[in-house]
């Protein structure tokens, strides 16, 4: 008859050891979890990412223009005043030279005393004749003398004002070098994530399309100028202008004729009308007449500004409509004058 054992019970120890064991395994578990690649995000969460990307990556452009403006205006100054400097030096030196040439003829006409020449000379008349060419070389000497110390005085004013000028250019060229920079990154860092999505819905971001053709709050489609409201004056023309550029691709820090960034498209069309507006948008806000921030009081070819900082511009173009050149990865085109928080509209 077989026996049956009572099967041996685990020991406390063994059963804390296995209890400790599977402690581990979960927090190991919660640990490999919590490491984990994070999950992708969606397609709205990307939009929205993308869009603060390029708001900052637009008002980094606007402040690269800006610098960019002022670089080249000291580059012109700077060279100005190099040239300045030289002829300063140049005309320096020709007064010195004649100075000297005067003290070398005082020397040789003063190595005698003038009585003592006088009552030794044979010619009485010779005598007062180059004594009175003493006397001009005496006054022309201190003529020349003051000649130099003035010339010598505008001349360090010249060095001073170009130093200046250079160490305003230098920081000019590093605010340049950090806003480039800076609109790399951005450009960067919208790319990255704009990766993670297909082509159609990386398309569809970039237009501010909904993804099925279809546009939320903007216009992508053409618009044709015979169906809007006349323009007057100048303002005609630079509408026309900025229409007839639809389609051409953004980039930043472009001024046309085929690529432009928004206030580069503005000094285009105006330039086309004989009118010469300054490079960036926080600046054209400045131009003209204040008509305040209600559209309805718009007339075509006002320029209306965007965002708290004024990073942004279009054209009004009438029937509640601008052209504009709107971000990286889109083309010129019309949207809703107020699909974005309008900060003010000028009156060219």
């Amino acid at each position: 008859m077989a026996t049956h054992r009572r099967p041996k019970q685990p020991s406390r120890a063994r059963i804390s050891v296995l209890t400790g064991a599977a402690a581990t395994a979960v927090a190991l578990s919660a640990q490999v979890s919590a490491h984990a690649a994070p999950a992708r995000p969606t397609k709205d969460e990307v939009r929205a990412q993308v869009d603060k990307l390029l708001e900052e990556q637009e008002a980094a452009s606007e402040r690269y223009n800006g610098a960019k403006e002022r670089s080249e205006q000291l580059h012109k100054q700077t060279d100005q005043l190099q040239d300045q400097v030289a002829r300063g030096q140049a005309q320096l030196t020709e007064l010195t030279a004649g100075l000297a040439a005067v003290a070398a003829e005082e020397y040789r006409q003063g190595g005698v005393d003038p009585s003592m020449e006088l009552m030794f000379s044979a010619d009485p008349d010779d005598y007062l004749a180059r004594a009175a060419g003493f006397d001009q070389a005496v006054n022309t000497q201190a003529d020349t003398l003051r000649s130099l110390k003035e010339q010598q005085r505008r001349l360090d004013q010249q060095k001073q004002e170009a130093a200046a000028v250079l160490a305003e250019l230098d920081r000019s060229t590093q605010a340049l070098n950090g806003a480039k920079d800076e609109v790399q990154h951005k450009l960067q860092e919208a790319q990255q994530l704009l990766g993670t999505l297909s082509a159609a819905d990386r398309t569809a971001i970039l237009r501010g399309t909904d993804g099925d053709g279809s546009t939320a709050s903007r216009s992508s489609n053409r618009v044709d100028p015979s169906t809007l409201p006349p323009a007057a004056g100048y303002a005609a023309t630079a509408v026309r202008a900025a229409l007839d550029q639809q389609g051409d691709p953004y980039k930043w820090a472009a001024t046309g004729p085929d690529t432009f960034d928004c206030s580069g498209l503005m000094v285009y069309a105006y330039a086309k009308a004989g009118v010469s507006l300054p490079r960036t948008s926080q600046e054209q806000a400045t131009v003209g007449t204040d008509v305040g921030t209600d559209w309805h009081q718009a007339q075509p070819g006002d320029l209306v500004i965007y965002h708290s900082n004024r990073s942004h511009v279009g054209m009004y173009i009438g029937n509640g409509l601008v052209v504009h050149a709107p971000r990286a990865g889109d083309v010129v085109r019309t949207m809703k004058v107020d699909a974005i928080a309008i900060s003010t509209i000028r009156r060219v």
